[in-house]
């Protein structure tokens, strides 16, 4: 990749005063101890023991070992200089099967966790959900079961009960769309289950069980915390005949589908038009609007790349979303015509085309259709195929780039009246990435997975000097 020198026009760029510099990890992909101290089975160990499912049939089982190691990736985080660290807490390990008795061993693990965030001077970011969902609950019928919402919140004031004198900012859910449409939809996350009207059951589900998490956190933690949800927001622009029609049915079924009855207590009425062949939407019961929208403080805000969509004329094959396989179902249900076309380079190793423009354009968005709502970038980064220099150092010139054009579209975005509060980069750690295991590093840190050896990349060092001086120093040039 390749960077013109009118991209280097925003060097220097200032962060103002309380700007939340951070980095972002999950439970599942980083904490390995698998099977130890009391933690049960997720419906992502079980999927990663499908044949087929994750590239190479890895697992999570070691990961970055992060459960034995946790000390030594803090002093990373500390020694980076990093305000705060996002990490999930892994639902098994506080519930093996996902309700009744409480595994204590697992909560004393993240208020070890948290106390040592806080000697370090770390502020520490909670998400209650990253995809990691107790396997007994999903062989009672999974986030499509109003129950596992039900679950959910009793989880959640377990949680906030023991840790909620330590942890100022508390997030329920990390995107919900794709725990639905991906592990429901199509299929390509666990469960690995493929029907439209379980993922739209799903949907709802998480809905329900972020607003009633809130509910029994408030009940629980300190009163001045904060409470937020993130969204993996879809920048659909239109790319040919139809497209605005494509680009309103993509918003509906990847954005507002959650935004609506999150943030305005109200799923959006072409949504329902939408998919009325599928379902009639009897799911949603009296009171689940008014318990949904419960208030946020924060809008966690996880941006990757955009899309280019149009409607398909029914000639020839229907060409699908790359980045989400469409191979066992859809991940849009209702978006039945929607066509996906190929976008030019430069690209990330995920395939994923490189916006920034697309990234302020979204932060825009959002300040125009929720004003007032704070929000926190809780992922950004990049995936490259970093090689190891003779020195032993990596020179991750392009995710170096990548950063400093996305956190000069953040400013461009404050700079226009968002009221964005922090970045949380993507992810501190190289780790288990999903399904395609341990082949794509989206790392500031590099991990060996033989020796499990913690290295700095050259893009952390970056980071460093940002978070320590609030300057955006410029990139080395790339190529």
């Amino acid at each position: 990749m390749t960077t013109g020198s009118a991209d280097y026009r925003d060097s220097g760029l200032t962060f103002p005063d309380g700007f939340l510099f951070g980095s972002a990890t999950a439970s599942y992909q980083i904490e390995g101890a698998a099977a130890e101290d009391g933690r049960g089975p997720s419906i992502w160990d079980t999927f990663a023991r499908t044949p087929g499912k994750v590239l190479n049939g890895d697992t999570g089982d070691v990961a970055d070992d992060h459960y034995h190691r946790y000390e030594q990736d803090l002093d990373l985080i500390r020694d980076l200089g990093l305000d705060a660290y996002r990490f999930s807490i892994a639902w098994p390990r506080i519930q093996p099967t996902g309700s009744g008795a409480v595994n204590q061993a697992g909560l004393d693990f993240y208020r070890r966790l948290v106390d040592g965030m806080l000697e370090r001077g770390i502020t520490p970011i909670a998400t209650l959900y990253h995809w990691d969902l107790p396997q007994p609950l999903e062989d009672a019928g999974g986030w499509p079961a109003r129950d596992t919402a039900d679950r959910f919140a009793d989880y959640a004031r377990i949680v906030g009960e023991a840790l909620g004198d330590r942890i100022g900012t508390w997030t329920t859910l990390n995107e919900p769309w794709c725990s639905a449409f991906l592990g429901y939809g199509s299929g390509v996350h666990a469960p690995g289950r493929v029907s439209e009207i379980e993922s739209l059951r799903a949907a709802h589900h998480l809905n329900l069980a972020h607003g009633q998490a809130i509910t029994a956190l408030r009940g629980v933690v300190a009163a001045d915390a904060q409470y937020s949800v993130t969204l993996n927001f879809a920048v659909a622009r239109p790319g040919g005949p139809g497209g605005k029609e494509a680009v309103r049915q993509i918003d509906a079924i990847a954005n507002r589908v959650f935004t609506g009855p999150m943030l305005k207590g109200a799923y959006p009425e072409d949504l329902f038009a939408d998919t009325a062949a599928i379902t009639d939407w009897a799911f949603v019961e009296d009171g689940d609007l008014a318990a949904i929208a419960e208030p946020i403080d924060i809008l966690g805000v996880n941006y990757y790349n955009t899309a280019s969509v149009q409607l398909w004329d029914g000639v020839g094959e229907k060409r699908g979303d790359a980045n989400h396989n469409l191979s066992a179902g859809t991940p849009y249900p209702g978006a039945d015509r929607v066509e996906f076309l190929p976008l030019p380079g430069p690209k990330t190793a995920m395939g994923w085309n490189i916006a920034p423009d697309g990234f302020e354009e979204l932060l825009l968005s959002l300040h125009r259709q929720f004003p007032g709502q704070a929000l926190m970038i809780t992922e950004n980064g990049a995936a490259f195929d970093d090689v190891v220099a003779e020195d032993g150092r990596i020179h991750d010139v392009e995710r170096t780039d990548f950063l400093r054009r996305h956190f000069a579209a953040a400013h461009r975005a404050i700079e226009q009246g968002v009221d964005l509060r922090g970045y949380q980069v993507w992810s501190l750690l190289d780790n288990y990435e999903w399904a395609y295991g341990y082949s794509k590093r989206f790392g500031i840190v590099r991990v060996d997975f033989d020796t499990l050896e913690r290295t700095t990349k050259d893009s952390a060092l970056w980071y460093s000097q940002l978070v320590k001086t609030h300057i955006l120093p410029d990139a080395p040039a790339a190529g």
